[in-house]
């Protein structure tokens, strides 16, 4: 080798290392700083929500996904929907919330304004403190994901022990000072804004239904059992009663109805007071107007059979516009659409806030019956062969499938925060083409209601949800 290509050479060395030295200074901050950003991004979505108890309720605090945005509205998680917060909080990082748990009477006096349970103020300091708790945690676990990444890539590079254990505890102190620095920049307002909540209710700007004034009529002391709803409660399309009244004859209740067939069952006298077309705010919270009368508000009528032992309700088909969905669909070349789905969104949000009024209302009941909350059957079922003619495919079936979930699972999330029971009657082998359908056709009085059959079995899905709560009572 020449000495003129030795020295090319040896020349090219330092300038190689210096690159390479000055690559791996670049790449080495980028790396932390994806590290630092990637723990984080993980601890808010696996830590824990904070639970607090107040005013006679249980609400889970958190953080919801980092929005882009400098200010913003938070996440309340209602009954398995998610609604925007009427308030806006300060920076990126916005709260998130979860009820989980009704209780009676004090949950009631909160909503309406009373200082009984602990005086205006005490959720807004409760929730702050959750949120402070929350950031303690998520700073816990981020700290946590960083160690447990640094120690792998320590253990792969054989690192010493000293050396180990110095970039654990940089790691560590880099991780928390990002997380202080983060709360405090891009959340710090949080607090401030959680104290000025005095109920959920101020959360979304909704204004609860107050109980209305007791329904007119004479005492019902004998009545065991109580029926609220819409149109499935009253099983409409089926035979009249024997000596129906103008508001039996216009809310469409009939003697198949399932208040009929528990009151046979079980030797009861069931008080149906379901109407056709009844919704939360419409028929159960306030009056009803139906066939020219006016039907008083279904809950205040409960004060009516002050000894009913059972409460049984079915609500919401009406609330989401269900039979205008199903007809819409029908014609329609698609009903999986962003219109369609925008309007189910919002139908379900309102419906879900309601939902926690009505709850709320049944739980205060001064007799503290059991309450069941009747889901919704699935009319369709896998054979739809007999339903072209109407413009039904798989495809669309399987749309108003969905959301029917979609309110079925509200409806026994909101019975569970309640400690109600739920109850989803199962039409399997009887649905709509089937041979023995428990489903009243297109051609009938009342196409995709229960007939006499599917009535019966909403009976008996609550009967024997009552005899299995009445064993773990007695147990």
């Amino acid at each position: 080798m020449s000495s003129a290509r030795f020295t090319t050479i040896t020349s090219r060395r330092p300038t190689l290392l210096s690159w390479r030295r000055g690559a791996e200074a670049l790449v080495v901050p980028v790396i932390a700083v994806a590290l630092l950003m990637g723990a984080l991004w993980t601890a808010v979505r696996i830590t824990p929500l904070q639970s607090v108890s107040t005013g006679g309720q249980t609400v889970e605090v958190g953080a919801a996904s980092p929005g882009w945005g400098l200010s913003g509205p938070g996440e309340l998680d209602l009954f398995g929907q998610t609604i925007s917060t009427e308030p806006s909080f300060p920076g990126p990082v916005r709260p998130r919330l979860r009820l989980t748990h009704i209780t009676a009477n004090a949950e009631l006096a909160q909503l309406l304004g009373s200082d009984e349970h602990g005086g205006a103020g005490t959720m807004g300091r409760q929730l702050a403190a959750g949120w402070l708790r929350y950031a303690l945690w998520e700073g816990a676990v981020s700290a946590g994901v960083v160690v447990l990444v640094l120690a792998a890539v320590t253990g792969l590079r054989r690192y010493s022990l000293r050396r180990t254990a110095a970039v654990l505890a940089s790691g560590t102190v880099a991780m928390t000072v990002v997380n202080l620095v983060g709360f405090s920049l891009l959340a710090s307002g949080t607090p401030d804004a959680l104290r000025n909540v005095h109920s959920l209710s101020d959360l979304v700007g909704h204004s609860v239904s107050t109980p209305g004034s007791p329904a007119v009529g004479p005492s019902l002391g004998d009545v065991e059992a109580v029926v609220v709803g819409d149109s499935t409660a009253a099983g409409i399309g089926n035979r009249p009663l024997a000596r129906p009244d103008a508001l039996d004859q216009a809310c469409g209740r009939s003697a198949d109805s399932y208040a009929e067939q528990l009151a046979a069952v079980n030797a009861w006298r069931v008080l149906n007071l379901a109407c056709s077309g009844a919704t939360i705010r419409t028929g159960l919270l306030g009056p009803q107007e139906s066939g020219g009368l006016t039907a008083q508000p279904q809950i205040a009528q409960l004060e009516r059979a002050p000894k009913a032992l059972v409460v049984m309700v079915s609500i919401g088909a009406d609330d989401l516009h269900w039979v205008d969905l199903t007809k819409l669909c029908a014609v329609s070349p698609s009903c999986d659409d962003r219109a369609t789905d925008a309007y189910i969104q919002q139908q379900m949000a309102q419906f879900v806030l309601d939902y926690r009024d009505l709850l709320t209302q049944l739980a205060a009941l001064p007799n503290h019956p059991t309450v069941i909350v009747n889901q919704y059957y699935d009319p369709f079922g896998s054979d739809i062969g007999c339903l072209g003619r109407q413009g039904a495919d798989p495809a669309k079936v399987k749309t108003l499938q969905n959301h029917l979930d979609q309110l079925n699972d509200a409806l026994r999330q909101g019975a569970d925060a309640a400690g109600f029971l739920s109850v989803r009657p199962s039409f399997s082998g009887h649905t709509l083409c089937s041979a023995e359908s428990f489903v009243q056709g297109p051609k009938d009085r009342a196409p995709l209601h229960p007939n006499a059959a599917g009535e019966l079995a909403i009976a008996l899905a609550d009967q024997q949800a009552l005899s299995v709560a009445r064993q773990k009572q007695g147990q």
